[in-house]
């Protein structure tokens, strides 16, 4: 009789420790054990490179002026003949802001390489463009934009004040643009004086400033008007006048005193003359 009890005994130990053995293989790992074979490897996040070149700055002369920009090739007030831009490269967008001879030149649209170009321009210059030019032409009002290559362009107002110069530039013919390039806004005035939609820009890094009598604006209004808007660098452009020069030297003085945080910057609009 003990040796049955025995055996028996010894064989339910044997099913229980079995048993244990089952559950313990089944059982997860306790947090002390961390499974680590399992776990979700963490990803890094890849940025890619969104840098945004510098804008080149090229003028060329007066109102004129050429734009390149991440492989984009800009033309401003385009005149002066295909001579003018003899060493540029071929435009990818035309702005034009008016309908005057130092703005808008027919015959320099017709004998530059404009096939693979769009133009911006306001109605008054669109009035004035031959149909072979239809297809590329986008009709801007003041207050309107368009998106042409990755840049949103947008219409602003440019008009006299002065009621002895209304006669130039009356409000809702011409356009001033502001240029949306990557994460930077350029601002180029055309013929105007210091109207409330010019004080009122916001985030400007670059602007083009007119000075020049009596079609626009004198120095002091203009300077002025650059400090309340604060663009980061303005440049001082279409300053000559009839008869006289604007002083652009006036000019630098008076917005560095203002705020010496803008920067002011003088190129050569004028390479055929000597001020």
């Amino acid at each position: 009789m003990n040796r049955i009890i025995l055996t028996l005994l010894t064989i339910g130990l044997s099913i229980i420790g079995c048993k244990d053995a089952k559950k313990s293989s089944e059982s997860p790992m306790l947090d002390s054990e961390p499974n680590t074979a399992f776990r979700e490897t963490p990803i890094t996040p890849s940025y890619t490179n969104t840098t945004v070149k510098e804008v080149k700055i090229i003028p060329i002369e007066h109102a004129t002026a050429v734009l390149e920009w991440n492989d984009i090739v800009i033309y401003i007030d385009p005149v002066g003949g295909a001579e003018a831009f003899k060493d540029q490269k071929q435009p990818d967008l035309i702005l034009i802001t008016d309908i005057h001879g130092d703005h808008f030149s027919l015959e320099t649209l017709q004998t530059l390489n404009t096939q693979r170009a769009k133009i911006m321009v306001p109605k008054a210059v669109a009035d004035l463009l031959p149909k072979e030019f239809t297809p590329q032409v986008d009709i801007l009002n003041n207050g309107e934009s368009k998106e042409r290559y990755s840049i949103k362009v947008e219409a602003i107002p440019m008009y006299n004040l002065r009621e002895e110069a209304k006669k130039f530039h009356e409000i809702g013919r011409g356009n001033g643009y502001v240029l949306n390039m990557g994460d930077q806004r350029i601002y180029i005035s055309g013929d105007t004086e210091d109207i409330p939609e010019m004080r009122a820009l916001q985030n400007i890094d670059k602007a083009f400033i007119c000075m020049n009598l009596p079609y626009t604006m004198p120095v002091d209004r203009a300077a002025d008007a650059v400090l309340e808007f604060k663009p980061q660098q303005v440049y001082p452009y279409h300053y000559r006048g009839n008869p006289n020069v604007s002083d652009v030297a006036k000019f630098k003085e008076l917005v560095s005193k203002g705020n010496a945080d803008i920067e002011v910057i003088q190129l050569d609009w004028y390479p055929n003359d000597d001020f």
